[in-house]
């Protein structure tokens, strides 16, 4: 759902069904002689099952590879249809971006029982914004040029023709319901506070919606936590389930909100040395024009997260999907309201 969610936690394992399966896989596409290595589970909240392997074949190296699986018994729709991102991520690396290769995918069940994308494994690791892996300098000389970089690799995503390339991938999805469709997943939250102040942040919204917003493709939680880097240079921005058509803005509104201090509180801050307004005028260099509603993407993506929260701590504190980090998020969801409708009003 959000990167939020994306720390350390304690791997489900491999079963024999699917090592079996890869080992059919890595047989038909690579040869007979091909084995597979280092095959384990990913971290983070992955929409489908997520898992690396590597391929040996007659001495060679033959690559490292990420395959996404669906989950089991679900309906195929937004991020629970993993196959959509392979003609998305072809697109773009046809186009020169920095996402991973797509050389397998299929939309059946015939060979891993769900449908599944296989990506070639891009080198580098996620920067987790708000606790950073150790081998990360935290320091603001060593932070600020990631955050720098993935405002500056927004515009070319962006830019991309979405009508000529993908002219039947998808609908574009309005701001409106880019609204609305959080209203009934805020609504279920423990704190009749949350419910008050998603309700005034949702209604601003609503009354101050930008006219004609220019239409892309939306990467949908678009931040460093999402892109990879090593030694200090981005290599690749990945994790791509809630990837759609849009308003392209929502991507550096989120990745503003992000970075934006006034939105968070010591219990839990993410590790952002720069200003929004500074990745504001990075993207919109990258543009090659300025947005005068900006702000309102920022409280928008506010809005967002908030919801996902009111979600997750409900889920949490019911002990349905326990996960301790979202208590540290309870304290500032509140905030993330009041200041989302501060940018609006």
């Amino acid at each position: 759902m959000t990167n939020a969610e994306h720390h350390e936690e304690e791997r489900p394992g491999v079963d024999e069904e699917l090592r079996d399966r890869i080992t059919a896989f890595v047989a038909r596409n690579f040869g007979a002689a091909a084995r597979v290595r280092d095959l384990e589970p990913m971290l983070g909240g992955h929409a489908g099952l997520t898992f690396g392997f590597g391929v040996d074949a007659n001495g060679a190296d033959r690559g490292d590879y990420i395959i996404k699986l669906a989950p089991k018994g679900v309906r195929r729709e937004g991020n629970t249809d993993v196959y959509r991102t392979a003609p998305l991520l072809r697109t773009l690396h046809g186009q020169g971006l920095p996402v991973p290769d797509v050389p397998f995918a299929a939309p059946d069940e015939s060979e891993f029982g769900v449908p599944y994308v296989v990506m070639a494994r891009l080198p580098g690791r996620e920067f987790f914004i708000w606790d950073p892996h150790p081998s990360f300098d935290r320091s603001p000389a060593a932070a600020a040029p990631l955050w720098r970089q993935t405002a500056e690799v927004l515009p070319r995503i962006h830019k991309v023709d979405w009508r000529a390339h993908l002219p039947d991938w998808e609908t574009p999805r309005p701001l409106d319901v880019e609204i609305s469709r959080w209203e009934p997943i805020y609504r279920k939250a423990l704190e009749p506070e949350w419910i008050e102040h998603a309700d005034r942040l949702r209604l601003q919204l609503l009354k101050t919606l930008p006219a004609d917003p220019l239409l892309g493709i939306v990467h949908g939680d678009y931040q460093p936590g999402n892109c990879l880097y090593a030694e200090g240079r981005l290599t690749g921005v990945i994790d791509w389930e809630l990837v759609r058509i849009g308003a392209v803005l929502l991507d550096i509104g989120w990745l503003m909100f992000c970075a934006d201090g006034d939105f968070w509180t010591e219990e839990i801050r993410p590790v952002a040395p720069v200003s929004p307004a500074e990745l504001a005028d990075i993207y919109q260099a990258g543009m090659g024009r300025s947005f005068s509603d900006l702000r309102w993407y920022q409280a928008l993506a506010a809005y967002q997260l908030g919801s996902i929260a009111c979600l997750n701590v409900r889920l949490h504190r019911k002990r349905q999907r326990i996960d301790p980090m979202w208590e540290r998020f309870a304290f500032t969801v509140s905030r993330f309201y009041q200041q989302g409708l501060r940018l609006v009003s």
